[in-house]
């Protein structure tokens, strides 16, 4: 069910950002240009990191989930990711070093908690995040959801 979100553009690869915001704004980018969230949800994520204990996200193993509730910006449920080979802080917090974000945005708590498990099956997978943290582009960041083999 990942894959339906994961289309050209959603899946993103960048050397490093200078910190967290720059990682949410773009990780939020491409569903800004799909016009599947608004630009609130985007304040409405950097807000609540930026809040004490904002680094809840954090779901270890240097990946972090940023959302916000519904109504705070979506219109139609998204997703997107965005991998950096040097590690940012979330929230400045020395303690959550994040290679990879995703970005959820979900129309009901019901679709959130369906690609929360989706994802969570994913992050147990220890083979899976080792590709994961092996991903140089995007061509291989698409293959480490895709499961396809990179050609190039």
């Amino acid at each position: 069910m990942l894959n339906q979100f994961f289309t050209n553009g959603t899946m993103l690869y960048s050397r490093s950002v200078t910190g967290w915001e720059e990682a949410v704004d773009l990780v939020t980018q491409p569903l800004l240009s799909r016009e599947t969230i608004r630009p609130q949800y985007v304040d409405a994520i950097k807000k609540s990191i930026s809040s004490p204990g904002g680094t809840y996200i954090d779901l270890g193993y240097g990946i972090a989930l940023a959302h916000a509730r519904p109504e705070m910006g979506v219109v139609k449920t998204s997703l997107a990711v965005l991998h950096v080979s040097q590690p940012f802080l979330l929230a400045d917090s020395p303690e959550h070093r994040i290679t990879t974000l995703f970005c959820l945005a979900a129309e009901s708590n019901e679709r959130h908690l369906e690609l929360m498990k989706e994802l969570a099956s994913l992050l147990s997978d220890a083979r899976w995040r080792q590709q994961l943290e092996s991903v140089s582009n995007e061509e291989e960041l698409r293959c480490v959801f895709t499961g396809e083999e990179d050609n190039s």
